[in-house]
């Protein structure tokens, strides 16, 4: 008997006296110490299948078939049986930390929660249980970092709190939802291991929902393959990447990110550059927060990047990559020369600096984050237009619609709110925001991260694209190599807040100078 039995499942959701069906006749299993992968693109249905496992969909989903977990039925079980299995037999690690962090409590407090309720742990051994989760999953001087709240760690950082939630209650079933999309690739490395170990010691059974092809190739043991609701494929790993029989699976293997953008002009002016850029935030101890040292995220950063010119910056998940992209742009303090399009910028007030937004803008890692959810799709994608007065003479709702089909949207989605988009198409929501207003520096933190494999090459073309078409300057950020390869002219590679090395792309990749750069290839490779 199967540990997790999915049987013909078929989920609808109701809304406006319209019925939408997400997914239709799905059946897999997962048993004891197996990986099995659900692949597919934004919207096929992963999320809604797994969800579905423990009852976590809304009251406006309809689920019919056949869910059964250790032999006993979860469709209709009561609230307390759900209760039980929830978090502690069957646990998840959801694509998007931020919507699952409580932003008011601190991480010991979040993972002190989860170990009282499963576990009855409480005092020095939840202590103790925390530090050697956080440290387990990657976080550096974890016992430092117990008082943090959410908004005070990197989008890798907080996927990892996510993780270690999940693992604290050792659960037979761990249902991963894209669980290393925000991780860089020498964490994700780690964190594969981290799981493939647990499955192994622990004879835990392992769902994994990505997009990342290399990924499933490397932890699953059998895939599934799903499009618009419906398996289309299924196998064992090695059979199904050999000899891919359906034709969206063979569109999914030949997906990859490839190729190179347009050169840069010689006569290309420089749209921004930094100049020893520090950025250093004080720690704070005792009643009167004195100052006893310092955090430093930037330490002497030096950067320029030129019309129709891409600089990509990479690096491990709080070295530093973002924070240097604020500090350019003026959303954070620093020291040191910052210049945009051959002006000095580090004095300008707010209102000053309000008039050069339009010319800078920023499509930000985490787009259910930064989008607001009480404003619909066209309303968020058109905020921008009005505050800066861009084409007024031309209709608004074609502005959005001209932007939505840029970025692969479908414009008749215009007046759906962000929850009722997923994680992939959320992210493109939100470069429309960005590119409708035409900017000259575009810092894309983290674009690609939540698209599947097919749609980052989309958007990849589409970024080059524009770039050509408005000379476009990009800081592209990124913990995906083979993306930055195809994007980027220059690379900047950064650790612990210094700036490690520097190039041309094809030059820091054929012969990386530092082996900081190296260990990094050779993870993504």
């Amino acid at each position: 008997m199967s540990l997790l039995a999915v049987e013909n499942l078929t989920v609808s959701f109701r809304q406006d006296g319209k019925t939408t069906q997400a997914v239709r006749g799905v059946s897999f299993s997962v048993d004891r110490g197996e990986t099995v992968a659900l692949v597919g693109e934004s919207g096929s249905g992963k999320s809604v299948t797994a969800l579905s496992t423990v009852s976590l969909l809304g009251d406006s989903a309809q689920v019919d078939g056949s869910i059964t977990y250790d032999g006993q039925q979860m469709i209709g079980a009561s609230p307390a049986r759900l209760r039980q299995v929830r978090g502690n037999d069957i646990s998840f690690i959801f694509q998007e930390p931020m919507t699952s962090l409580n932003p008011l409590h601190t991480i010991r407090r979040q993972l002190a929660e989860s170990l009282e309720l499963h576990q009855g742990l409480v005092g020095e051994a939840a202590h103790d249980r925390i530090v050697d989760l956080m440290t387990r999953v990657g976080i550096r001087d974890a016992a430092e970092r117990l008082d943090s709240y959410p908004h005070q760690l990197s989008g890798g950082q907080r996927q990892r709190v996510m993780i270690a939630m999940a693992l604290a209650n050792k659960p037979d079933i761990l249902i991963a939802d894209e669980p290393t999309t925000a991780l860089d690739v020498t964490i994700q490395a780690q964190i594969l291991d981290l799981l493939a170990e647990l499955k192994r010691s622990e004879n835990m059974g392992l769902l994994f929902i990505t997009h990342d092809l290399g990924i499933v190739r490397r932890v699953a043991d059998r895939v599934c393959v799903m499009k618009d609701g419906e398996i289309v494929e299924t196998g064992p790993t090695a059979g199904i990447f050999a000899n891919p029989r359906h034709p969206y699976t063979q569109k999914l293997l030949a997906a990859e990110p490839s190729g190179a953008p347009d050169p840069v002009s010689d006569g290309a002016g420089e749209i921004a550059r930094t100049d020893h850029l520090k950025v250093w935030f004080p720690i704070q101890r005792g009643l009167f927060k004195r100052t006893v040292g310092h955090v430093k995220a930037v330490n002497d950063a030096s950067i320029s990047v030129r019309e129709g010119e891409t600089l990509g910056i990479v690096g491990e998940s709080g070295s530093g990559k973002t924070t240097l992209a604020l500090a350019l742009m003026r959303l954070i303090a620093s020291e040191g020369g910052i210049t945009f399009r051959d002006r000095d910028v580090r004095k300008w007030s707010t209102r000053e600096l309000r008039r050069l937004r339009k010319d800078m803008q920023i499509v930000f890692q985490d787009p259910f984050g930064s989008l607001s959810p009480r404003m619909t799709c066209a309303q968020i994608i058109a905020e921008g237009l009005g505050i800066h007065h861009v084409d007024p003479d031309r209709d608004t709702r074609e502005l959005v619609a001209e932007a939505m089909r840029e970025t692969g949207l479908d414009p008749a989605a215009m007046d759906r709110y962000p929850h009722e988009f997923s994680g992939g198409q959320r992210q493109r929501i939100a470069i429309a925001r960005a590119m409708v207003l035409r900017p000259r520096l575009l810092v894309l933190d983290e674009p690609t991260s939540a698209l599947d494999m097919t749609v980052q090459v989309q958007i990849v073309d589409l970024l080059r694209d524009l770039q050509r078409k408005y000379g476009l300057a990009y800081l592209f950020i990124s913990h995906d190599l083979k993306v930055v390869r195809a994007m980027s002219h220059k690379v900047l590679v950064m650790r612990h807040g210094d700036v490690v090395e520097q190039g041309p792309v094809d030059a820091l990749f054929d012969d990386p100078q530092t082996d900081y750069t190296r260990a990094l290839i050779a993870a993504a490779g």
